[in-house]
């Protein structure tokens, strides 16, 4: 295919490229939002959704959260434990598989960084409701979802969004960020393609009787 989801070596390719980046803008700004509140509470957990080689679950562990990471590729976790900037693993479980698969523990914090594109279509919606209901009132979910006209979209196994239907399933939620972004660029393995994203930063609410009392 000549593109980064071809070829069994694919992910390494990938973690290669991605090594040493900072963690996404999309989870800095949960985090953020979580901190200006207070928080995060003692004890947070937060899980990070097809964690790859630990950019994000590095930056979870440091902020001081319990981080359940999960992803399907074992390959992901070893480069994760020999990072160097890996703090608190005591902290930190490891789960190999695909995260549409595992049932979510209550988090503070769910990030999925450009990771639910690669749930399949049909298990999408049961992925999304754990997700929602796995969150802890005031939780935040941090992350992207594909858009329709993503060089990916057709792709076999990818799940992509028109802005409306991304819009829809953030319903419920509290949207604090919704950035749609489409460009002509290149993967992290420097192939063309063109992107077509939603950067989602949204809130559970907490209830009438939490809102009253704060």
């Amino acid at each position: 295919m000549g593109d980064d989801l071809a070829g069994e070596d694919r992910w390494r390719r990938y973690y290669d490229a991605v090594a040493g980046r900072p963690p996404r803008d999309t989870l800095v700004g949960a985090l953020t939002a979580i901190e200006a509140e207070g928080g995060p509470p003692d004890g947070a957990v937060a899980l990070d959704l097809g964690a790859g080689d630990g950019r994000d679950t590095v930056e979870l562990l440091q902020r001081g959260y319990r981080v359940l990471a999960i992803d399907v590729e074992p390959d992901a976790f070893v480069r994760l434990r020999a990072r160097p900037d890996l703090v608190h693993p005591e902290r930190l479980q490891m789960v190999v598989a695909r995260f549409e698969n595992v049932e979510l523990p209550r988090a503070t914090l769910i990030n999925a960084s450009f990771s639910l594109p690669f749930c399949p279509p049909e298990r999408f919606a049961g992925l999304w409701a754990k997700i929602v209901a796995s969150l802890a009132p005031g939780g935040r979910f941090a992350g992207q979802l594909l858009g329709k006209r993503d060089g990916w979209a057709a792709r076999e196994g990818i799940t992509s969004f028109d802005r409306a239907a991304a819009r829809a399933l953030l319903e419920g939620l509290a949207v604090e960020r919704f950035d749609e972004e489409e460009v002509d660029s290149a993967t992290a393995t420097g192939h063309p393609k063109h992107w077509h994203l939603f950067h989602v930063i949204a809130e559970k609410p907490r209830s009438v009787v939490t809102r009253l009392r704060t």
